[in-house]
């Protein structure tokens, strides 16, 4: 895809700074972190969100940035913590178009903030929780 971004970088066309490669996937640094540190891993071929991705390669994308967040937080980077994001969809707030997980180094006092919605204090009936998990559980078939 020409236009894709990850597509370019994937080809050697877009300069990045490369933390890890195999066959399936590549990391680099982000060039606009939340936080210094802050590494990207895509998948090599092209997907726009996490259904278009085969699941050995949706499973290697997070074997990696378990290991990229492990040596984030040794590497001497500010790390108390390790956020990973993957956001797939644009109502998830997905704006590059092909898959990419996000490790984030997190530390005390850093100003990122996670909010949930107002009705996150509410719970749900466990017969509706069941009801949604068998909607789930057919989806799966």
């Amino acid at each position: 895809m020409e236009d894709c971004v990850f597509c370019r970088i994937v080809k050697g066309t877009t300069p990045e700074s490369v933390v890890y490669a195999d066959e399936k996937v590549l990391a680099f640094m982000d060039i606009q972190p939340v936080n210094p540190g802050h590494v990207l891993i895509i998948p090599k071929v092209h997907a726009s969100g996490l259904s278009d991705l085969d699941e050995e390669t949706g499973a290697s994308l997070f074997k990696v940035g378990m290991r990229i967040a492990g040596a984030v937080k040794r590497s001497g980077v500010k790390c108390e913590g390790v956020n990973l994001l993957l956001s797939d969809g644009r109502a998830a707030f997905q704006e590059v178009f092909h898959v990419h997980l996000h490790v984030i180094p997190r530390f005390e006092g850093d100003n990122l903030r996670i909010s949930f919605g107002r009705k996150y204090s509410l719970r749900p009936e466990k017969s509706e929780l069941d009801k949604i998990a068998g909607r789930i559980r057919d989806g799966l078939r």
